[in-house]
């Protein structure tokens, strides 16, 4: 069967998570959490055909949830293959990367998104639902954190790292201030209250943003990189579509969040001084520029990046500010009544024709190299 949309087809609301029946779906391990068991034959999944590339499509249910960053891009992802593979529903809750580890370690989803590669104690828990496997990071979805602001009558605005770090630390707190006038030379900024927006719960973007001040601007920012907001000062919003409607409606404020959610916004965003010839604008092209400079750290399947050479680039059409969703799943020990529309699913959203649907959505391409190796590790799934 080749993987295109067909009309008639019911198409999943991403989001609200709805089970059919009394059907209980567990990520990993055996389908009670207990030995012996085996799948229902309503909950045995099979297969319906092969796309074009050779990606079976499967039928069964599968529940997932994790980053809000990643959300436009699993919506497109789950409406096409819904659509080429009836019998096929995938529900993926847009919840926080903080939720999604946590729910895949609790044994309740199939796999889950995060913008932050596992930790130590998160791997440990994992092995818990991975039966004699354990939870792997699985990189799929790259793209730019823009920094979004509303400045009427400013356009263009260019900032860098330790003045983007100072702002988000309520140590410039007006537009016109002397730091933010010499990145905009001409430009007629207003004396109004710089108003900064952060995250309320626990993200993998305000994760990636303040390594990013971690690696670009250390001595303005003296915080450790984490899921949890810790600068001072700002209003805290909800997921990133929060904070970009907080944006949105409010004068002289700025916050972060994916470019997908500036664009469907008219939100405008800053470009960053890197000490590259020109500064650099959020683009799909150019977070992709970023990430190629990526370098695979993790060990045996584990596929997790370290991005420190991005945020320090100073290549020309480099954007250093970004980020990498990963979908997290079991190596081995997967449910068997999951695991084939798992595998499914991952083997399409990885290949070039599911990589192929990102940039027109807001978000990067994974780099030729890492896509090969990402394809392989799904492959090997079990």
């Amino acid at each position: 069967m080749k993987l295109q949309r067909k009309s008639g087809l019911r198409a999943l609301t991403v989001g609200a998570v709805a089970i059919t029946g009394a059907l209980v779906l567990t990520a990993c391990g055996s389908d009670d959490n207990g030995a012996g068991s085996t799948p229902s034959d309503s909950a045995k999944p099979s297969s319906t055909g092969s796309d074009a590339s050779g990606i079976s499509c499967e039928k069964g249910q599968i529940l997932a949830s994790g980053s809000s960053a990643q959300q436009n891009a699993i919506e497109a992802w789950v409406r096409d293959y819904q659509q080429a593979c009836p019998g096929a529903t995938i529900n993926y809750k847009a919840s926080s990367s903080g939720e999604g580890i946590i729910d895949f370690t609790q044994g309740t989803d199939a796999f889950a998104g995060s913008d932050s590669p596992l930790k130590p104690e998160e791997v440990t828990a994992s092995k818990k639902v991975c039966a004699g496997g354990q939870g792997i990071d699985i990189p799929m979805v790259g793209g730019p954190i823009a920094i979004g602001y509303n400045l009427p009558g400013v356009d263009g605005l260019v900032l860098d790292a330790p003045t983007l770090a100072k702002i988000f630390n309520s140590k410039i707190t007006a537009w016109d201030d002397a730091a933010i006038k010499k990145l905009n030379p001409g430009a007629s900024l207003p004396s109004t209250k710089i108003q900064s927006v952060h995250r309320q719960d626990d993200s993998g973007t305000t994760d990636n943003l303040t390594k990013y001040f971690n690696g670009a601007a250390a001595a303005d920012w003296p915080y450790e990189h984490a899921k949890a907001w810790a600068g001072k000062g700002g209003q805290a919003a909800a997921k990133s579509a929060g904070v970009a409607g907080l944006v949105k409606q409010t004068e002289g404020s700025i916050g972060y969040f994916e470019l997908s959610y500036a664009t469907a916004s008219d939100i405008k965003t800053v470009k960053i001084a890197t000490g590259a010839s020109q500064p650099v604008e959020a683009t799909p092209a150019n977070a992709s520029a970023g990430i190629a400079q990526a370098q695979i750290v993790g060990t045996g399947s584990d596929l997790k990046l370290d991005l420190s050479k991005a945020y320090t680039t100073t290549a020309d059409n480099a954007y250093p500010i970004v980020l990498v969703t990963y979908e997290i799943a079991c190596d081995k020990g997967n449910k068997a009544s999951t695991l084939p529309l798992t595998k499914s699913f991952l083997s399409y959203i990885a290949s070039e024709n599911g990589q192929s649907k990102l940039a027109g959505a807001g978000y990067a391409p994974l780099p030729a190299e890492i896509a090969t190796k990402v394809r392989s590790t799904v492959s090997a799934l079990s």
